[in-house]
């Protein structure tokens, strides 16, 4: 029989999606379960946004503005860049994938930190490309190895700025010199979805760089600030050559209707946008506080998440986690055997985080 799937496809591992709280609720015999495991946002969707939503709803038997005109001129007004240099996708894994449909042919090389967002592997694989990954220096992306890295077959660089899962970012110097140092074929992809949650004014937007490095591609997202991550829309900078070249790929409703008013609306909710950096800072130096407390170590982080060191190893503490109604995340897939990761949640689902924390880690003293 031929094969059905093309051969890199076969070789994909899926992305491991968390099941439903409900269904782990129902398997695990308990109720009131927090999800701190997958980076969103505690306080739940921009108001402005949820109103948005509401008053369109009725409209949904319409099909979407397929080149998103409105979201994409508010956009341009907030960031200061023409219009023809944005594009919208459905999710900012939409805008990767479109990146590397239209500029990656087989066998030409991507090159990733590692470890990173695990999309960026799996979207390249499933195009054919080969992966080239470098691996990261005391939790921070390696410039100097990825410079090292470049080849003739190179064709695209993937950055996550702040870097997911460790929360650690690149400073605007250092991206600048590396960006002037490499080819100037190279296509550079700097994904900054959690860059609104930096409080390091060396890690911030790095969209002036598109002045002087033409195939540069900054990537944004409403999933995190804006707690729209159900939505799923994401957007992205570019030079006009390259957002012309992915429309040609790109599917002309690719932003669902809903998406697109949310989105619209949340972006002039400026008090929430405060309000969840304010709660996320102070959750931090809780949290930090009292992994300070307990002893355990953690990598301080520029993000809405962040990596912490435990003694049972990633697996066994997500499974008794799990027991106690807190949904963590393992870092085993990363390659971060000892770690979990954990975002920022409410005042009171961050005490219970540290309360089950620590009776996990009791109970592993007593039982030894």
């Amino acid at each position: 029989m031929k094969r059905l799937a093309r051969k890199c496809i076969e070789k994909l591992t899926p992305y491991p999606p968390g099941k439903p709280i409900e269904e782990l609720e129902r398997e695990l015999g308990i109720v009131g379960s927090i999800k701190l495991a997958s980076n969103e946002n505690p306080l739940g969707p921009s108001p402005k946004a949820i109103k948005a939503i509401k008053q369109n709803i009725s409209n949904i038997h319409r099909y979407p503005d397929g080149s998103c005109y409105y979201l994409r001129r508010k956009l341009s007004k907030k960031f200061g860049l023409p219009m023809n240099k944005i594009i919208l996708g459905n999710g900012s894994n939409e805008i990767i994938k479109l990146v590397v449909h239209t500029f990656l042919s087989p066998g030409e090389e991507v090159i990733l930190p590692f470890p990173t967002f695990l999309m960026y592997e799996k979207i390249v694989q499933s195009f054919a490309g080969k992966i080239v990954t470098v691996p990261l220096l005391d939790f921070s992306i390696n410039l100097s190895a990825i410079l090292t890295a470049v080849s003739s077959k190179t064709k695209i660089i993937i950055i996550n700025n702040p870097n997911n899962p460790t929360g650690m970012g690149l400073n605007k110097k250092d991206i600048s010199q590396f960006l002037h140092s490499i080819p100037s074929d190279l296509i550079v992809i700097l994904d900054e979805a959690y860059i609104e949650f930096s409080t390091d004014p060396d890690i911030a937007s790095s969209l002036k760089l598109l002045e002087s490095y033409p195939l540069l591609v900054i990537l944004r997202t409403f999933s995190k600030i804006y707690g729209l991550a159900g939505l799923r829309i994401g957007y992205g900078f570019a030079s006009e050559t390259i957002v012309d070249s992915m429309n040609l790929v790109r599917q002309p409703f690719n932003v669902n209707y809903l998406a697109q008013a949310g989105a619209l609306a949340a972006l002039d909710d400026d008090e929430f946008v405060e309000k969840t950096r304010t709660l996320t800072q102070d959750g931090l130096l809780f949290l930090y506080s009292q992994l300070d407390r307990i002893g355990l170590e953690y990598i301080p982080t520029q993000t809405n998440f962040f990596l912490i060191k435990t003694p049972l190893g990633a697996h066994e503490t997500f499974q008794r986690m799990l027991k106690e109604g807190v949904i963590v995340r393992s870092m085993e897939s990363f390659g971060l055997n000892d770690y979990i990761r954990i975002n920022v949640g409410l005042p009171e689902e961050n005490k219970r985080f540290i309360k089950a924390l620590e009776k996990v880690l009791y109970t592993k003293l007593e039982t030894g």
